[in-house]
């Protein structure tokens, strides 16, 4: 027997009546995740600082990291990989497959290390004479000697590094760290950024990039000369009394008639960015006082010396950020392009005396003052680069070493991480991981899970998937380090 509602038969309308329910059910599922909806105006909901601090997965060692970046790419063989085998086939051609910026390669001649190592600390540890400071405080240093990549270019590669991925467009480490985490002191940014004083990285500004999160998780940049943080001056005819007020009247805005929830936050995020400009006027210039520190501590960093100055000034900057609770700080060591970064094609020796020589004094006196005052074991310092080097000479003559991104050498400190051990190996040339191989997916797994982050269950809604900052794969950290 047929039936009709409105012009329909029965059938037809409990189909549309069903499919219209279940789109209910749908959308509220959705919103459980983050899926953007329409907001009601209740009076009730307000501004939400999107830097506020916010409770981990889990209770974590490290509060904070300061990740050391060795643009350009160190060569591990000749700096924390120890391999004695190349010192007697210097100037040999070899059979070795390679991929670099010069392309794959079959054979190549071999480059000898070009400085010698030697055992240090209670664990043993190798490290070159390159790094004389650094090696003192291998006991508290765990090596990471089988690191991969996946691109042996630098652009594609930093972004591996920063963001997780080789393309442009996603958020970068500092940024996954302030929104999972905030900060702890909202009148500093929450992550900031510390270029060479010859510039910036090849890829610019994609390396500290919020990517598709909002703009306020963005790296700070901090300037290495002069006055750290510009424009911190009121600008003429403007009084923190008018300034508070246009903050006010934001907030007013945030809570009448917006349409969605993703307005809602791009308004979240413009307030977070001009209330940090208003703090940080009252409280950076306090924060990067350099002048504040003892004659002593600025020896130990190597303000005291032309060569060490700079970086030296950069990492005592990391170290009163740390105390003031911000979460990242990544400083960079090189800039530009060739040798004023670690991209040492030509001449090995020339580069990497050079910028071995500007870091390794205040490298070794970050460590050592974090731990005298108590805050390397809730402070993770991260050193290396986007890639290394090959064994085998990048032309006909010299000693230039083209990139490697099949195995490389990274190390980690502090921050609940077990000190005095390397993990992985390369093989007896260092062309590539043959050991416990870690790709750098594992390294921004144990950074995450050090702050109190599961790697796998932090997730940003967008493109209409759960974004990770370490895939859609499962990552374990890299446990062998963890104390």
């Amino acid at each position: 027997m047929r039936g009709s509602f409105c012009g329909r038969t029965r059938r037809e309308f409990l189909w549309q009546v069903g499919g219209g329910f279940g789109a209910v059910a749908l959308t509220g599922l959705f919103s459980h995740d983050g899926f953007p909806r329409a907001s009601a105006d209740d009076g009730i909901g307000g501004f939400v600082n999107p830097l506020a601090p916010k409770p981990p997965h889990f209770e974590g060692p490290a509060k904070s990291v300061i990740f050391l970046f060795m643009y350009g790419g160190p060569s591990h063989v000749d700096t924390f990989d120890y391999k004695p085998e190349l010192y007697d086939l210097d100037g040999k051609t070899v059979q070795v497959q390679t991929k670099g910026r010069a392309g794959a390669r079959n054979q190549g001649r071999i480059v000898g290390p070009k400085w010698d190592f030697r055992q240090y600390g209670q664990s043993g540890q190798w490290v070159s004479d390159l790094f004389p400071n650094v090696a003192q405080c291998v006991d508290d240093i765990a090596f990471l000697k089988s690191m991969t990549a996946d691109s042996p270019l630098h652009g594609s590669a930093m972004l591996m590094m920063n963001a997780g991925r080789i393309t442009s467009g996603s958020p970068c480490l500092g940024s996954w760290v302030t929104y999972a985490l905030g900060t702890e002191n909202e009148n500093l940014p929450g992550f900031v950024v510390m270029l060479d004083p010859t510039g910036g990285p090849i890829s610019g500004a994609k390396n500290w990039s919020s990517g598709y999160m909002p703009a306020s998780y963005q790296g700070t940049i901090l300037r290495s000369q002069g006055v750290p943080i510009i424009d911190l001056n009121l600008p003429p005819g403007m009084t923190r009394e008018v300034q508070r007020e246009l903050l006010n009247s934001l907030r007013d805005a945030n809570q009448r008639h917006l349409a969605s929830r993703a307005d809602q936050t791009d308004l979240a995020a413009r307030i977070a960015t001009y209330e940090l400009a208003y703090q940080m006027q009252q409280h950076a210039p306090e924060a990067v006082d350099l002048a504040r520190e003892t004659s002593e501590t600025h020896a130990l960093y190597g303000l005291d010396q032309p060569r060490t100055a700079d970086f030296g000034r950069r990492c005592l900057l990391a170290r009163r950020l740390v105390e003031r609770g911000v979460r990242f700080i990544q400083i960079y060591s090189g800039g530009a392009h060739n040798d004023d970064n670690w991209d040492a094609h030509d001449d090995l020796v020339k580069n990497h005396n050079y910028h071995a020589g500007n870091t390794d004094k205040p490298i070794a006196g970050l460590l050592k003052d974090l731990k005298r005052r108590g805050l390397l074991d809730q402070t993770l310092v991260v050193w290396g680069g986007e890639f290394g080097r090959q064994p085998t000479a990048e032309y006909a003559e010299g000693t230039g070493r083209d990139h490697n991104s099949f195995g490389f050498t990274m190390w980690m400190a502090g921050g609940g991480i077990r000190g005095g051990q390397s993990v992985g190996a390369t093989d007896e040339l260092g062309s590539a991981a043959v050991e416990q191989p870690m790709h750098v997916r594992r390294l921004h797994a144990t950074i995450l899970h050090q702050l109190g982050l599961d790697p796998n269950r932090l997730t940003y809604f967008y493109g209409g998937l759960d974004q990770k900052l370490v895939g859609v794969e499962h990552v374990t950290p890299i446990r062998q380090i963890i104390a």
